[in-house]
């Protein structure tokens, strides 16, 4: 794979996963190539990549587009996550070093500066630093088969989505869940820390799934036409006409 293969991939993964680029944006090689500043050959490259990671989705017609995922993909994303994450935190819990301890500390405190340190949320250093804690745990778990199956799972760009729709409540939750695993490595205890996992997932997952039907759209009453011999109502001859 050559290096500007790897530019390109890298460029369009990181807007895709940021959500800069956002479910059904099509995306064309010319003007890839133009953000990447590369040629059209390392852009089709990047797209098959990102294709066989289900970061983009490409039609009949051979245009690709990024995914807008399903309720269901959403729901089955997210019980992946969870039972990898969980498990990963149950072995990380017994082998984690005093080192990766105290940056899981440091990139909760960034977590806790980003919900806290500002009237605003700061979204772009929650999901950043929420990343890296969880990215610390999967490293501490020592199963290069697990880091393997979880990069799979693609769910950075749900989120950053979601991360925009907690409350501070449901963000100070999160934080919350942080320090409790923490304190369940520091304690070698790998049941305690599956069963936080596995909330933590799931709490998110509940978010995400809030967000989505808050975003879908109610269905339109059909109008029933008056009956055959009916004069009706002005307004309704008029939906009828």
């Amino acid at each position: 794979m050559s290096r500007a293969s790897d530019v390109a991939y890298e460029m369009i993964r990181e807007r895709i996963l940021s959500g800069a680029l956002a479910p059904q944006t099509q995306l064309k090689e010319e003007e890839l190539a133009e953000l990447c500043g590369v040629s059209r050959t390392p852009i089709r490259d990047a797209l098959r990549r990102l294709e066989a990671e289900m970061l983009v989705r490409r039609t009949d017609t051979q245009r690709t587009f990024v995914p807008d995922w399903s309720a269901d993909e959403v729901e089955e994303i997210f019980t992946l996550r969870a039972l990898l994450e969980s498990h990963a935190a149950a072995r990380a819990a017994a082998r984690i070093t005093a080192a990766e301890i105290e940056t899981l500390e440091r990139h909760n405190d960034e977590i806790e500066k980003a919900i806290h340190g500002s009237i605003k949320l700061d979204a772009e250093a929650f999901v950043t630093h929420n990343r890296h804690f969880h990215n610390v745990l999967l490293q501490a778990s020592q199963s290069e088969r697990l880091i393997k199956m979880r990069s799979l799972i693609v769910e950075q760009s749900i989120l950053h989505r979601t991360a925009r729709n907690y409350d501070k409540a449901g963000l100070s939750r999160s934080h919350a869940d942080h320090e409790e695993l923490v304190l369940a490595c520091r304690a070698k205890d790998s049941e305690w820390a599956r069963s936080i996992m596995d909330n933590h997932i799931r709490r998110a997952y509940h978010v995400t799934l809030g967000d989505m039907e808050a975003m879908t759209p109610p269905p339109v009453e059909a109008k029933t036409p008056p009956a055959k011999g009916s004069r009706g109502s002005k307004a309704e001859i008029a939906l009828v006409k």
